[in-house]
C-alpha cells in the first residue's frame, strides 16, 4: 500500500522495497524516505513502499534470515533501499551471506556502483585536495570471484587442516561488467572519458588474464573511450596521491570491495558514501545502500549521519529513471554539507539525524 504522502499523478507508480535492517539502519532509511516524499511532490511522480523486517532481530526471533518466497517478492519491485545490516548478537557472516550476498546473487545484481565524490564542506584526509580533485566512480563486478563460496576444509581443527577458497571468473560475468562500465563511462562523459581496469595480471595469471583479454576486446567497440590499466596495489597508491587522475574504474569483486573502502575515506568517510547493487537488465531489481555499517552504539540517539542513505536514494532515483529528482537531491545535499553541517561524524554534525533530513528537504 502507498505510504502517507505518496502521490498518484504519474501513470506508473514506482514500487520500492525498504529494508531498514539493524542498529541505526531504520533511522537513516527514515530520513531518505522523508527526502523521497518531498522530491516526489516537487517532481510529480508516484511511488509505493513495501517494508521488510529482515535483519538481526528477525533472525534472533525466528532463526531465518530470508523467509521462503522473499526473493521472489523482491523481484517484483523496481528497487530496494537498504538501511544497514549487522547485529552484535548475530555471528559474523550469517546476515552478510544469508541476506546481502544472497540478494545480490539471486537478483543477479552484477554491478556494484560506487560514486566517489568529495562534497562541499566535507573533509578529506588528503592534504591539498578538494571537490574538484576527488570525483570518480568505481564499477565493481558483484557476483563472481571469491564471493561465490567455492572451497572447503580438510581435516578441520587438526594440525593438518587445509582450507581452500577458489575464485570463479566467467567470460559472461567479466564481459557484461566491462561493457556496462564502458557504457557508463561514455554516458558520464567527463573531460577525461577514461576507463581504468584494476586487476593483478602479473600474479593472478588465469582469472585476471581473462579480465585483461575481455577488457581489450570490448574496448574495440568504444573507440571514443580512453583506456588504462593499474595493478591493484598501484591503484591504491595513486588513488591517494593523485585521485584526480581517475574517471571510471572497473574491477573485480574482491579488489572492488577493498578499494571502495579506501575511496570512501577519501571522500570524507562512510557517513557520505553510498552505493548501488544493480541489475541493469530489463525488469531487474537493484538495491541501494549507505556504505557504513549499522553502528549499534548510536541506535536511538538521533545522532547518526543520514547523508549517505540520502545519497543512496538519489542513486535509486537515477537508476530508475527519475533523473531530475536525483539531481535535485544531489544539489540539495551539497548545499547542506557545504553550508550547514559542522562535521560528517556521528554526534558532531551540529544537527540531529532528523534535522539533517529536514535540511535536505528544505534545500530541494
Amino acid at each position: 500500500m502507498p505510504s502517507e504522502g505518496d502521490i498518484v499523478t504519474s501513470s506508473k507508480t514506482m514500487r520500492i522495497g525498504v529494508i531498514g535492517g539493524d542498529g541505526t539502519g531504520p533511522e537513516v532509511a527514515r530520513e531518505a524516505l522523508k527526502v523521497l516524499a518531498a522530491v516526489a511532490k516537487l517532481e510529480s511522480f508516484s511511488y509505493e513502499l513495501q517494508d521488510f523486517d529482515f535483519g538481526g532481530e528477525r533472525y534472533l526471533r525466528t532463526g531465518e534470515v530470508l523467509p521462503e518466497g522473499a526473493v521472489d517478492e523482491i523481484k517484483q519491485l523496481d528497487a530496494v533501499l537498504l538501511g544497514a545490516i549487522g547485529h552484535p548478537d548475530v555471528a559474523p557472516g550469517i546476515l552478510e551471506k544469508g541476506l546481502l550476498l544472497r540478494l545480490r546473487f539471486e537478483l543477479d545484481q552484477y554491478i556494484n556502483l560506487r560514486p566517489v565524490k568529495l562534497l562541499p564542506g566535507v573533509e578529506t584526509p588528503l592534504a591539498g585536495k578538494g571537490p574538484e580533485d576527488i570525483d570518480f566512480v568505481v564499477v565493481r563486478e558483484n557476483t563472481e570471484d571469491l564471493y561465490c563460496g567455492v572451497g572447503g576444509f580438510l581435516k578441520k581443527n587438526t594440525p593438518d587442516e587445509v582450507a581452500t577458497q577458489t575464485a570463479v571468473f566467467t567470460r559472461k560475468g567479466c564481459e557484461r561488467c566491462v561493457r556496462w562500465a564502458f557504457e557508463y563511462t561514455r554516458k558520464r562523459n567527463s573531460p577525461k572519458k577514461m576507463l581504468t581496469l584494476v586487476a593483478k595480471t602479473n600474479v593472478l595469471t588465469y582469472g585476471h588474464d581473462l579480465w585483461w583479454r575481455t577488457f581489450q576486446e570490448v574496448a574495440k567497440d568504444y573507440p571514443d573511450v580512453k583506456t588504462d590499466y593499474n595493478h591493484v596495489d598501484a591503484c591504491c597508491m595513486w588513488m591517494v596521491k593523485n585521485p584526480e587522475y581517475y574517471d571510471v574504474i572497473v574491477t573485480t569483486n574482491m579488489f572492488g570491495d577493498i578499494i571502495t573502502d579506501l575511496a570512501g575515506i577519501l571522500q570524507g568517510g562512510m557517513g557520505v558514501a553510498a552505493g548501488g547493487n544493480i541489475n541493469p537488465d530489463a525488469g531487474g531489481t537493484s538495491m541501494f545502500e549507505p556504505m557504513g555499517g549499522s553502528a549499534p552504539k548510536y541506535t536511538g540517539q538521533n545522532v547518526i549521519n543520514p547523508i549517505a542513505t540520502i545519497n543512496a536514494m538519489a542513486m535509486l532515483l537515477e537508476q530508475t529513471g527519475q533523473t531530475t529528482a536525483a539531481d535535485r537531491i544531489n544539489k540539495a545535499v551539497a548545499v547542506v554539507t557545504g553550508t550547514k553541517m559542522k562535521s560528517q561524524a556521528a554526534g558532531k554534525m551540529g544537527y540531529t539525524t532528523e534535522q539533517v533530513g529536514d535540511l535536505v528537504c528544505e534545500a530541494l
